[in-house]
């Protein structure tokens, strides 16, 4: 007995009721919404790291392409338009040809740089594939390219003009087309390389493309790859012949645009020949203009405008000629006068133009000097991958120069979309949703990647669907939604060129 009454009992501890008079149930927020703030990270040199299982890709952007080439048929242009090298690769050439594109898309300009993007999850995806082929894959296609390639890429870019003008609703009846020479210097024993005009590396072997731009779109029209040397006035004739072949069906006037290196009377009967209007540089003529007939505009001081009529030794017919006459400065750095020169014609610095069009001589002049943007566009190109030589073979390297102006005509369409997509947008959600995309039609593309291409993205597999996620944290993924169901919206139309035309097409596939 004294065992259990010394034995300690057993108390139930007293149950605690808290009260509380906050609730804190958790708020539900979707992800649409956004509204919970972002709690603030911690990272410093001590911060864990460790791998995950999940697919992700920097190229979010590269979704909008896929969509593109499928709104336009890239694909059924490029089957139908594209002359087929000998070589027939695993892949096909339609994904060969879009997987260099991609390289170049992306801001790559060398094939060897697919070693970089080989597993990208967006690419890997596109391809089918759970790796890219290996960099001497896509070389060995380029190396079967050829001058043949080369000319059918440049009717791949006409149809897909055509196509991307109706959808856009561009209708250009009179457009300026900005003919201009660049050089790419060689380093190395490539096929065509020539000493010739290169002022940043005088002595080098160089090439000297010739470039056509759009001036309305500032797109890539027509051009080619040229051995580096002066191009001659034959030459020039055969290259104006080729413009009228790439124009879309609502142009009807075209100005053609160039400096004096394409002055010749060979040039000037093909453009009148076919029937386009032109203002070009002077290089060798001398007219002879009336003294008498000298006016200035305005309030300009020590510029005068004149013009003539005049036939070169061995033109067949005789053009007009416009002249602006700027006075040099006749003081020196004290404000003393100097000695004058001998003859009158020296006190003066002549802007001579061969033109077919009518007017005042300065509205004229005026007109060529916006023709000064097209270096802009020369440079930019050349930075996208057109000073980049691939190989030592000159036919490898001209299929490469129209590969190279494809992507960059890619681009420009893909940003005059993201416009579109804004101008369509509703009022209210403006502002809001396309922040990011205001202005893309005015920026480089090495900016325009920064808006549409390099976002983050995360490429999981669930319910047995592959999907594409973007982060709700980034600024940039409101217009990237809207501008993707933009694309929708186009790709559920069968032919969404066709559908609301108002302009016939020329390169229409049957």
């Amino acid at each position: 007995m004294e065992f259990y009454k010394n034995k300690p009992t057993i108390q139930e501890e007293p149950q605690m009721v808290k009260k509380q008079k906050k609730d804190n149930t958790k708020k539900l927020f979707s992800k649409e919404d956004n509204k919970k703030s972002a709690e603030a990270r911690k990272i410093n040199a001590s911060t864990h790291y460790e791998t995950c299982t999940e697919q992700l890709s920097p190229f979010g952007g590269i979704l909008a392409l896929i969509k593109f080439f499928d709104v336009v048929k890239f694909e059924e242009i490029i089957e139908h338009a594209y002359h087929k090298p000998k070589r027939k690769p695993k892949l096909g050439d339609y994904r060969m040809v879009v997987g260099i594109l991609m390289l170049i898309f992306i801001g790559f300009n060398r094939l060897a740089h697919f070693a970089y993007i080989r597993t990208d999850a967006m690419l890997c995806g596109f391809f089918r594939v759970m790796c890219l082929p290996v960099v001497s894959t896509f070389w060995r296609y380029v190396n079967s390219l050829g001058i043949n390639q080369a000319n059918s890429l440049l009717k791949v870019m006409s149809i897909l003009r055509e196509r991307v003008w109706q959808q856009c609703r561009l209708n250009y009846r009179r457009i300026h087309v900005d003919i201009d020479t660049t050089v790419e210097t060689l380093y190395g024993n490539q096929q065509g390389g020539r000493k010739g005009h290169n002022t940043k590396h005088r002595g080098k072997k160089a090439y000297r493309p010739i470039l056509g731009f759009i001036e309305e779109s500032r797109e890539y029209l027509v051009g080619k790859l040229r051995k580096g040397k002066t191009v001659s006035g034959k030459e020039c004739a055969t290259f104006i012949k080729t413009i009228k072949h790439q124009l879309p069906g609502c142009v009807k006037e075209v100005v053609v645009r160039a400096d004096g290196e394409l002055l010749s009377g060979e040039s000037v009967s093909a453009l009148i020949e076919e029937g386009f209007d032109f203002i070009i540089g002077n290089k060798k003529c001398n007219p002879k203009f009336d003294s008498g007939k000298w006016y200035k505009v305005g309030k300009e001081e020590g510029i005068k405008y004149n013009s003539c009529r005049y036939k070169p030794m061995g033109w067949e017919v005789s053009c007009r000629f416009v002249v602006m006459r700027i006075l040099k400065e006749i003081h020196n750095d004290t404000g003393k006068h100097v000695q004058l020169p001998l003859f009158e014609n020296d006190l003066y610095v002549y802007r001579i133009f061969c033109t077919s069009l009518k007017g005042k001589a300065h509205k004229v002049i005026a007109k060529y000097d916006k023709r000064a943007d097209v270096e802009n566009l020369i440079g930019e190109a050349k930075r996208e991958g057109l000073d980049a030589i691939p190989s030592a073979k000159f036919k490898n390297n001209y299929a490469w120069f129209q590969l190279v102006m494809l992507s960059y005509n890619i681009w420009r369409y893909m940003k005059i979309l993201a416009q579109r997509s804004i101008q369509e947008a509703p009022a209210s959600r403006s502002d809001a949703a396309h922040g990011a995309l205001k202005g893309i039609m005015d920026n480089t593309i090495r900016l325009a990647r920064l808006k549409l291409l390099f976002i983050a993205a995360k490429v999981p597999f669930h319910d047995n669907k592959t999907k594409v996620r973007y982060s709700i944290h980034d600024t940039r993924t409101p217009a990237m939604l809207h501008f993707l169901k933009f694309l929708d919206k186009a790709r559920a139309k069968v032919r969404p060129w066709i559908e609301g035309k108002f302009w016939p097409c020329r390169f229409a596939l049957n």
